[in-house]
């Protein structure tokens, strides 16, 4: 096992992840209004889209490249509207509810907040570029890696994503005992308005030409 490699890999995956944009903002509230599991949970899902992102950008899959330059303000559209949608289930939902499906055993459903995380992440494929700036950054392409260290890198960027999940949502989770129901209640109202203002913002970069990372980092 090529140590250097894998550690490589774990520090892509966390200089990808730290930035907090509506994905981080999601995964706050979720650990905040459901439980810790919730959260984290929802960031693996961030964390494995953003692992297909980085194989795609590490194997120089030209044709996807290709596709999301062409299409990209169609993408940035549809991404941003996904995630204003997201804003505005956050920002309409009462956490008291949530709270008592919570104590029911009916709140907790990691698929529906795995998947949900997931194909958020996905709505932004323009994300591929900034693996693509690190892999250059650290002197990395298709050409100068085997498939071997390869694939152990993309396991390093999973192990860095999950690993700032992880201790973002263990962190916040500490918080939770602190949170009233009447906090949590203005927790969904600022969250969701950011995360609307975040999608709105992406939608808006198609006229003003702003790079969509630097509007969506996760």
């Amino acid at each position: 096992m090529d140590f250097a490699v894998f550690l490589k890999g774990i520090v892509i995956g966390l200089l990808a992840s730290i930035p907090l944009g509506p994905i981080g903002v999601l995964c706050i509230q979720r650990t905040l209004c459901k439980s810790h599991k919730s959260g984290f949970v929802s960031g693996l899902g961030a964390a494995s889209a953003d692992t297909l992102f980085a194989t795609i950008a590490l194997f120089s899959l030209t044709f996807v490249l290709s596709f999301i330059e062409s299409y990209m303000a169609v993408i940035k559209v549809l991404g941003g509207i996904l995630v204003i949608i997201v804003g505005m289930t956050i920002l309409l939902k009462n956490p008291v509810v949530q709270i008592r499906k919570n104590r029911a055993g009916k709140g907790n459903n990691l698929w529906s907040d795995y998947l949900s995380v997931f194909f958020v992440t996905l709505a932004n494929p323009a994300y591929i570029l900034v693996f693509v700036a690190l892999f250059a950054a650290l002197g990395i392409n298709r050409e100068g890696i085997p498939y071997a260290n390869g694939l152990l890198m993309l396991t390093g960027v999973l192990c860095g994503t999950s690993l700032w999940w992880s201790t973002l949502t263990f962190c916040i989770s500490l918080l939770r005992g602190k949170f009233r129901p009447r906090h949590l209640f203005w927790m969904n109202r600022i969250s969701g308005s950011l995360i609307v203002i975040l999608g709105a913002a992406a939608i808006l970069s198609i006229f003003i030409h702003m790079p969509v990372h630097n509007v969506f980092p996760y």
